[in-house]
């Protein structure tokens, strides 16, 4: 790759530079440290900075929380249009770790697909209790908090009766169920503890799309003995990062469309 870096068309070095940075990040397994990146490319670190910010700049590459590189929003965008939830996984993994780190819980994102809940992205538990994979797991709406989401904001319709009772938490009621809803709509979260597994709590709230509808929900869900004493807490937690996760999408959206 060095080799190529530096037989470049004349005119196009700098093009034909960057690009092969971007290459380089964009195929690797795993995110490229700044040393790593110059030391493969064998460029002047001094034009290896300067090529990876201009990149940074225009979203063909980003930075993870520990400073390496890997590939940016515009990638994102473009695997929108044909995997639309790979586009989202990848925008809201910062905010599902976020989430994890703040909480301690696992946290996750999920939207409509299908007349029902698609466990889209998960980020795990710090602790070993309350460690699950939900990854593409089919959860009854009623007993979700990421699914009383999307029913309270209209993605998903009400349940139709007879209702599966898990536990005996379980709200199969249609009026408590659309009550539910209703509160989920005025203070911003759902909450759904010991509905689907005693000992099992979660909260969620929406996420809106570039058309300011709601289409998906970020959640946390744990132990119930350790979220039911800061339910509010983690609720609110969840509409500061899903607005802000929608912000995001919103303006992906508008400079694709530029």
């Amino acid at each position: 790759m060095a080799q190529n870096l530096k037989t470049a068309v004349p005119g196009t070095q700098a093009v034909d530079r960057a690009c092969a940075l971007l290459s380089m990040v964009v195929l690797a397994d795993e995110p490229l440290t700044f040393t790593e990146i110059s030391e493969a490319s064998g460029l002047a670190r001094s034009t290896t900075s300067r090529l990876l910010a201009a990149l940074e700049r225009t979203d063909l590459l980003r930075r993870d929380a520990e400073g390496a590189y890997l590939a940016g929003s515009l990638f994102a965008l473009h695997a929108a249009r044909h995997d639309r939830w790979q586009e989202v996984a990848r925008v809201a993994m910062p905010y599902l770790e976020r989430l994890r780190d703040e909480t301690g819980e696992t946290a996750h994102l999920g939207g409509a697909q299908g007349g029902t809940v698609l466990h889209v992205a998960q980020v795990d538990s710090h602790y070993l209790l309350g460690t699950r994979d939900w990854t593409d797991t089919h959860v009854p709406d009623h007993t979700s908090a990421l699914g009383k989401v999307l029913l309270a904001f209209g993605r998903l319709r009400m349940p139709e009766r007879p209702l599966e009772q898990f536990t005996e938490h379980t709200v199969t009621d249609l009026r408590r169920i659309e009550r539910q809803l209703v509160e989920t709509r005025t203070r911003g979260y759902a909450v759904a503890v010991d509905e689907l597994e005693v000992g099992l709590a979660a909260v969620a709230a929406p996420v809106t799309g570039r058309d300011g509808e709601v289409f998906a929900a970020l959640g946390v869900s744990g132990p119930t003995a350790r979220l039911e004493d800061r339910l509010d807490t983690v609720g609110r937690l969840l509409i500061e990062q899903a607005d802000d996760l929608s912000g995001l999408l919103r303006g992906l959206h508008k400079e694709g469309a530029a």
